[in-house]
């Protein structure tokens, strides 16, 4: 059978889709703030289209160049160790928000944990591609395989961020499982995981305070449970169709970062279910649609490739749309294509420049 000459156009309009529907609501849940902050309320609109239009330029650009040429141990080694330089040099750098994620160059700022995501996809898809019938050999398969992962995983979590690290750990199991590891390991290294999990979570009083506002948020409406319960009003405002774009009234000062974390729930709230469940059901056809490319591509690394980029996107639309109905604890996750967010957007789209080649190339 002939190989495709053009990309998967599911894909290619459900991101689309999901960009400019992202620019809007960006628009909607900031305009208020920006114009109380600086003055414009197009402040942060303006800001994260030129992020977009500069990522849609490189998705257009990676949809034409082979995906295999990423396929070569410079690229992908130099990958490697630039995130991991940078995700070091984040700790030598002045604290933003109380936290050592960002990388200012004046008024331009980048988070080097972006890119961490794409740079373990790379490099699992490579190295793992010719060991899948060696994938018993825990010390020179597995061991080499999570290696960078746990290295990125522990330079996150003292950032902190261990939404991020949660997420970069989650791509690598879903690439391994792909890959053909067996179950038994997964479960050695959530038992192993465990301790750690429990240090990081009850012995930090901030996510302490957060497991217990998502287990009961009224027992502190004004304090720990504020941002669930801003969260859960927005959502259950906003009924079937919605009170209209623009007319949310939680954004206005109540639920905090309305235009990052809880975008979702604005978009609930001025759209009401109907709206919330097209949002969903857009990264719901994105799933099908790069799950569908790696069950179809004869290449191993494209697939493995395909299935990374497909699972980055995904689980964490997954874990911030859990977080805003209230079925997770708070994790600081942003909404792929649509919470606000240059590095975000600009590496994410990048990455679907990739998967949308990889679709050309199937057969």
């Amino acid at each position: 059978m002939a190989k495709r000459v053009s990309v998967d156009r599911w894909l290619f309009v459900v991101t689309l889709l999901l960009v400019f529907g992202g620019l809007v609501m960006v628009f909607s849940a900031s305009a208020v703030m920006a114009k109380e902050r600086y003055g414009s309320p197009y402040t942060f609109l303006i800001k994260q289209a030129a992020w977009a239009a500069a990522g849609i330029l490189c998705m257009l650009l990676g949809m034409r160049i082979d995906y295999r040429r990423l396929k070569h141990p410079a690229i992908v080694f130099s990958l490697l160790g630039g995130t991991m330089l940078m995700l070091i040099s984040v700790f030598f750098l002045d604290r933003a928000h109380g936290t050592h994620r960002w990388i200012h160059f004046g008024s331009f700022s980048f988070q080097p944990s972006e890119v961490a995501k794409p740079a373990l996809i790379l490099f699992l898809a490579y190295f793992l591609e010719s060991r899948t019938k060696t994938m018993d050999d825990w010390r020179n398969t597995l061991l080499p395989a999570v290696a960078p992962t746990l290295l990125f995983l522990g330079l996150i979590v003292f950032q902190p961020d261990l939404g991020t690290a949660i997420a970069c750990a989650a791509i690598t199991v879903s690439i391994l499982f792909i890959a053909g590891m067996r179950m038994r390991y997964f479960g050695y290294a959530f038992l192993a995981a465990i301790p750690a999990l429990y240090i990081l979570i009850f012995h930090v009083s901030y996510r302490r305070d957060r497991i217990l506002a998502f287990l009961n948020p009224y027992a502190d409406p004004q304090g720990r449970g504020f941002h669930i319960i801003q969260s859960l009003i927005a959502v259950s405002t906003g009924g079937v169709t919605g009170l209209g774009l623009m007319e949310g009234k939680q954004k206005l000062f109540y639920l905090p970062e309305p235009h990052t974390d809880f975008i979702y729930a604005v978009t609930a709230e001025e759209f009401g279910l109907v709206g919330a469940i097209f949002m969903a059901a857009l990264f719901a056809v994105f799933l099908w649609r790069g799950l569908r490319t790696a069950a179809r591509t004869d290449d191993v690394f494209g697939r493995y490739l395909a299935v990374g980029i497909s699972s980055m996107i995904v689980l964490q639309a997954f874990i911030n749309i859990s977080v805003v109905l209230g079925l997770m604890p708070t994790k600081g996750i942003p909404l792929p294509f649509v919470s606000y967010g240059g590095s975000s957007i600009f590496v994410t789209l990048a990455c679907v420049g990739v998967l949308l080649n990889i679709t050309r190339q199937t057969e």
